[in-house]
């Protein structure tokens, strides 16, 4: 299996994928159409990629079968054209999660204590303490989550150890949940921002996300609250942002923007970065070592287990249902051609398949095919099949329920 790593990757995952015979080719600076030009050129069975996206002309580029993000998330990967193609696209969810929550607190940190501008004076030769020594403190204040995934878990006993409250909204955090964790459920997102003092965000970027954090987000906020977002700058409204910045004192921590250059090092002129109540850092949420060696084995794990057995882990492009309306189960003897003439008939009577899959018993002496079909055959093909093959035992047809 021939694997192209298009981005930064590990020592340790090289050597690894290298271990269990995948031929590797490390061309960490790949971007856009000399991507495609690679593809074309070394035509890899999988691709891995971080930061680098991944478009539909690089499908088209090379036999591509899978593509595996080195991360948590899988935006900057069109998701759709992979799908229209039957490529896997698969990802490392959680394996940063602990990097991603030291980084925001970092930045909460930062911006109670002014810390970067406390640097930035006295590189500069000048001594403010009197300025600088004006902080709010962390201890009683109350943090609001947004997103209680794997990252912000994590947040909750960082919060706690400094003494804070937490509060949280989350579409899938029930009482119960919330209770355990040992914080407070809110209805809403608005709920949390009217109640906190400092807002960390930690949503995947899904098209019910985009731009949710916005202008009635910001209102909400307490005057002067502090806003973290590590997350996807996708998820914020931006001049939103910049408006509660600049009219209700509200300080931002920002690990990620709007619009991100796609190199490691570019030029960054984006208005939000010359913001005074901005400190922000360059997308380096999950660029510790610790999580880069744990998504390395991880991008391993998804590979070997695609290479040994054609599954993938953590495929994020399956469809949750398909249009199939029946199941045909064909319990039959574990024969040559059994299959192949039920399946003659099922094309023969035009009828789509959407998944098929046959279990065999102890012994190899029978089997159980479940074939869910896009609509139902008739009663007379049925009997025909099990008439002309003595090796069909039974066939029964399912209604699938909607």
């Amino acid at each position: 299996m021939r694997v192209l790593i298009a981005d930064k990757f590990e020592r340790s995952g090289l050597e690894a994928l290298q271990a269990f015979g995948c031929e590797v080719i490390y061309q960490p600076d790949l971007k856009d159409d000399s991507l495609v030009a690679e593809i074309r050129r070394v035509r890899p069975d999988v691709l891995v990629v971080r930061s680098t996206r991944v478009t539909e002309p690089m499908f088209d580029a090379g036999p591509i079968k899978l593509v595996v993000r080195a991360g948590a998330g899988y935006n900057t990967i069109d998701v759709a054209a992979a799908s229209k193609r039957g490529i896997y696209v698969s990802n490392c969810p959680g394996k940063n999660s602990i990097a991603v929550a030291e980084l925001a607190f970092g930045l909460i940190l930062a911006l109670d204590r002014r810390i970067a501008d406390n640097v930035i004076e006295l590189r500069q030769g000048r001594w403010n303490k009197k300025e600088f020594s004006k902080a709010r403190g962390l201890y009683g204040r109350t943090l609001g989550l947004i997103g209680v995934g794997q990252i912000g878990q994590e947040m909750i006993p960082r919060a706690h150890a400094f003494g804070m409250k937490v509060i949280a909204w989350s579409r899938s955090l029930t009482p119960e949940r919330a209770a355990t964790l040992g914080i407070a459920r809110k209805d809403s997102p608005l709920d949390v921002a009217r109640e906190a003092d400092v807002i960390s965000v930690h949503l995947a970027l899904t098209p019910e996300t985009r731009g949710m954090i916005g202008a009635e987000f910001f209102a909400a906020m307490r005057e002067g609250a502090y806003f973290i977002n590590t997350s996807r700058g996708e998820i914020v409204d931006q001049a939103a942002l910049i408006k509660a910045m600049r009219e209700r004192g509200i300080r931002a921590g920002l690990d990620v923007y709007a619009s991100e250059p796609t190199a490691g090092t570019d030029d960054f002129n984006d208005e939000i970065a010359r913001e005074p109540n901005l400190y922000g850092t360059h997308h380096i949420g999950a660029s510790t070592d610790q999580a880069q060696e744990a998504i390395a084995a991880e991008t391993v794990r998804i590979i070997k287990t695609f290479k040994e057995t054609g599954k993938v882990p953590n495929v994020v492009n399956l469809a949750e249902r398909t249009p199939a309306t029946h199941t045909l189960v064909v319990r039959h003897r574990d024969r040559p051609g059994v299959l192949a003439h039920v399946l003659g008939a099922i094309r023969a009577a035009e009828i789509n398949v959407q998944e098929m899959e046959n279990i065999v018993f102890a012994g190899a002496q029978a089997a159980i095919a479940r074939i869910n079909l896009e609509s139902a055959p008739s009663r007379e093909m049925l009997d025909r099949l099990q008439v002309e093959n003595p090796d069909i035992i039974e066939l029964d047809l399912l209604e699938l329920k909607s």
